[in-house]
């Protein structure tokens, strides 16, 4: 049986419904361990508070690891929601494995899906060249595309679309390799007894380390995204 993805067209514009959904489930899962962990603050933070808290000082690592916090301090809301999005979003394919419904894909990691990965990359690109604009002016940002000398314009446009294909590819590629794999070892696994029992080791192995992945690849994205920011706001570059 072929297997196909649910999409509807509005227009000029094609919605892939499972990416959609996807992206609904992960931001909903998002907003609910923010409300949860935040909703009965203490000062002696337990549970999901203090779990929160480590993120939120995570992030403020990565952001003081690129940029002073007078300058990036502005951005923890964003790292904080990007690193838990795609977070969530990486491992949300895991625990089933792609569930197919009359043929058509429904469950899987929303982030396995290039245009999301590309979107993402993109906004963050945005973002940076706005806050670049806002904050040293456009005549000082639109001058650093032609230092140390005028040649090198062409080079810059180049490596603001290197740097957004490969934030948005990376991310995409290492999630959607995951899930293809998780895949070919739940056919084997459904393929009879013999093909079960040698699925199991390989199968928890592998999804151990898709987590782990997923994890990083948060972490990573995030990063890259305060190193983009910084080099667009930081006046020492």
């Amino acid at each position: 049986m072929s297997h196909g993805v649910p999409e509807i067209t509005l227009g000029f514009l094609t919605f892939n419904l499972s990416t959609v959904l996807m992206l609904l489930i992960t931001a909903a899962i998002v907003f609910i361990i923010a409300v949860v962990a935040t909703r009965n603050l203490k000062l002696k933070p337990t549970g999901m508070q203090n779990f929160f808290e480590w993120i939120m000082d995570f992030v403020r690592g990565i952001i003081n690891s690129n940029m002073d916090w007078k300058t990036g301090g502005r951005f923890h809301i964003l790292g904080i929601t990007l690193i838990m999005f795609i977070a969530v979003g990486n491992l949300l394919g895991l625990p089933l494995g792609g569930v197919y419904i009359y043929g058509d894909l429904w469950w899987k990691s929303p982030t396995a899906d290039p245009v999301v990965t590309m979107t993402l990359a993109s906004m963050v690109m945005v973002l940076a060249t706005y806050y670049g604009i806002r904050m040293r002016g456009a005549k000082h940002y639109f001058k650093t595309f032609i230092q140390p000398m005028p040649f090198m314009f062409p080079l810059k446009i180049i490596e603001e679309f290197a740097n957004t294909l490969t934030l948005g590819l990376r991310l995409y590629g290492n999630i959607y390799a995951g899930e293809i794999l998780l895949g070919l070892l739940a056919g084997l696994a459904g393929s009879g007894i013999l093909g079960f029992i040698g699925a199991i080791v390989p199968t928890m192995a592998w999804l151990g380390f898709s987590i782990f992945i997923g994890f990083i690849q948060a972490f990573i994205f995030t990063m890259l995204t305060m190193v983009y920011i910084s080099h667009k706001v930081s006046t020492d570059h």
